[in-house]
C-alpha cells in the first residue's frame, strides 16, 4: 500500500506497508520483536510524525494552517526522537527516581 506519491496535505494519512502494520499492533499487544520494536517506532517517527519531512507548506493563509498542522505531527515525532536520546542516567539523579 505504499506510495511515494506527494500528499494533499499533512492531514492526509501517512502511508504503510503491512509489515508496519502488524509491528504496530505487536508492539501495542507488548508481544513484538525486537525487529518490530524498532520498525514501529521507526514509522511512528519518519511516516506519521514526519519529523524529517519538510514543514511549512506554501499557500497564503491555507498554507499556514497546512504548516501548523505539519509542525503539529513534528512536534510529536521530535519528542519521541528526545527521549531516545536522552541521558537516563542524568535523568535519575536530577529527578531523584527511576
Amino acid at each position: 500500500m505504499s506510495t511515494d506519491k506527494k500528499p494533499a496535505g499533512p492531514w492526509t494519512p501517512a502511508t504503510y506497508d503491512v509489515i508496519d502494520v502488524q509491528a504496530i499492533q505487536a508492539l501495542m499487544n507488548g508481544d513484538a520483536t525486537s525487529d518490530q520494536q524498532q520498525r514501529a517506532l521507526r514509522w511512528i517517527v519518519e511516516q506519521a510524525a514526519g519529523v524529517y519531512d519538510q514543514s511549512f507548506w506554501p499557500g497564503g493563509e491555507d498554507g499556514r494552517r497546512n504548516t501548523d498542522f505539519a509542525e503539529g505531527r513534528r512536534f510529536v515525532g521530535n519528542q519521541i526522537v528526545k527521549l531516545t536520546k536522552l541521558n537516563v542516567s542524568s535523568l535519575i539523579g536530577r529527578n531523584g527516581n527511576a
